[in-house]
């Protein structure tokens, strides 16, 4: 029986300023934790019976004290923090314990589980830090990541930080709202200070930032960007989607939005579902997400309107693009992809192939007035991809359709369930036997049909999740399946 991961670390930083902490152990690895207390400000001990070079240097001139004797629990009386740095497993052990009995976090190097607290590797730029832990599991993977962090922020980053903490409290009095600091902040952050503090030039950095202070006391329009989210794994999401979810004062999502993609977005962002959802009033529901995103992006918001795929693809993105402009909104677009791309690629179907399909039609079975007409007969011809959105409903009035405007019975189709998602099912078949296999199977919404010679290669190229399920599956299934169908 498998056991359930331990939880993450909580993280935590820690004000040192005058506090004791206590080191035993006095080699090389006690002398690395104790320059970092000391660049802390804590007022550091160390037990050990013997001194490596460097820090009896530093207790020669009083920088840290020291007890020349073996651990002792009483020793810990007064310590806000105790670090045990020896290479003797027993002594370390009897340092945790000791701490343990006192309720005081211990840090035992190289042993995550006798630790109640770890120190992270860490990445420092005048006040600003970045600590990365593994929680034990991988010290050097947090070490790879932060020398890769150490080479992405230069000293600027640090000029920067400490700037905008002079600034601080005149920020707060002139921006007392917290979306206007956040407007401040991005305006800065995107803005010339930076590269000026690169240069030198920190007189003209705190200029600009103190004319984009002024400017911020001034109401600013928010605006609209209307983010694709892909069809459901997080991984799909392109960088310029992320960046903008990072920046959102309010994400107006559709229901089908995975949660594993709204984990991404910041976390104190606000976050309004409003998807259609089954037998509602999807035009009045449209009419007010028109209403809502310029009701918000009029209060100064950033606004971003979170769709499943792509919000250009019958995602009604032009729509609420149209509405925006109408009010005067400021917006942006960040493509998504699409689930005629994504569930295909997922379920190791090509649409296009050059023995199968030199075209790909993508198409909805749901139109704005229910079921839509389509060219039948022109869809009906070979070697092309049919990729139906909303393909759930209405299986066997398409089936019918396309074989009696000439599509062969034969012709295989995938029913690609949850696509890309841990869940994700596919049903193939041939055109004849679809409604009756997605009932078998009880497929249900999101799901994409795609129906062509590519279809077939399903069975043969599928790589994500469990193979297809076909005819012989649903012959397999118990009654009591096709009942709840």
């Amino acid at each position: 029986m498998q056991t359930a991961p331990p939880p993450p670390l909580f993280p935590l930083f820690l004000d040192l300023r005058g506090r004791r902490v206590l080191v035993v152990g006095g080699g090389a690895v006690a002398a690395r934790k104790i320059a970092a207390l000391l660049e802390a400000g804590a007022t550091v001990q160390v037990v050990a019976n013997a001194l490596e070079p460097g820090l009896a240097a530093l207790v020669s001139h009083r920088h840290i004290t020291h007890l020349a004797t073996t651990f002792a629990p009483t020793q810990l009386e007064g310590a806000w923090l105790v670090i045990a740095a020896t290479d003797d497993a027993g002594v370390n052990r009897a340092v945790a314990d000791a701490a343990q009995a006192r309720q005081m976090w211990a840090n035992v190097v190289d042993d995550a589980a006798l630790a109640s607290a770890q120190l992270p590797a860490r990445v420092q730029r005048g006040p600003l830090q970045i600590a990365i832990s593994s929680g034990g599991a991988s010290p050097m993977l947090a070490r790879h990541l932060r020398e890769q962090l150490e080479l992405q922020f230069d000293d600027a980053v640090g000029a920067l930080a400490q700037l905008l903490s002079q600034l601080r409290g005149r920020i707060r009095n002139r921006l007392p709202d917290l979306s206007a600091r956040r407007t401040f902040f991005r305006r800065v952050l995107t803005g010339p200070a930076q590269a000026l503090l690169r240069r030198g030039q920190a007189a003209a950095a705190q200029h600009v930032i103190e004319a984009e202070l002024d400017a911020g006391a001034r109401h600013v329009q928010g605006s609209v960007a209307l983010v694709g989210a892909g069809p459901g794994d997080p991984g799909l999401l392109t960088l310029r989607a992320l960046r903008v979810l990072n920046d959102a004062d309010v994400i107006l999502h559709d229901r089908l939005v995975s949660a594993e993609v709204l984990a991404l977005a910041r976390r104190d962002a606000e976050r309004i579902e409003v998807g259609k959802h089954i037998g509602g009033d999807h035009d009045a529901t449209q009419a007010r997400i028109h209403a809502l995103m310029i009701e918000l992006a009029n209060a100064g918001k950033r606004v971003v309107r979170l769709k499943g795929g792509d919000p250009f693809v019958f995602g009604r993105g032009g729509e609420e693009l149209q509405a925006l402009r109408a009010a005067g909104i400021g917006y942006e677009v960040v493509p998504g992809i699409t689930a005629a791309v994504a569930c295909a690629a997922y379920a190791g179907i090509p649409l296009t192939h050059r023995a199968h399909a030199q075209s790909l039609r993508i198409l909805t079975a749901q139109g704005k007035s229910g079921a839509t007409e389509h060219d039948w007969t022109a869809l009906a011809k070979p070697q092309q991809t049919l990729a139906f959105y909303m393909g759930v409903t209405g299986l066997s009035a398409l089936r019918d359709k396309l074989i009696a405007h000439g599509c062969a019975a034969s012709t295989p189709f995938a029913l690609i369930e949850h696509g890309s998602r841990p869940q994700q099912r596919v049903v193939a078949g041939s055109l004849a036997e679809l409604p009756e296999l997605a009932r078998l199977h009880a497929v249900l919404a999101p799901a994409l049909l795609i129906i062509g010679e590519v279809a077939a290669l399903a069975t043969q190229l599928h790589w994500f999740g469990a193979p297809p399920l076909t005819a012989a599956d649903a012959r397999c299934q118990p009654p009591l399946l096709a009942h709840a169908a």
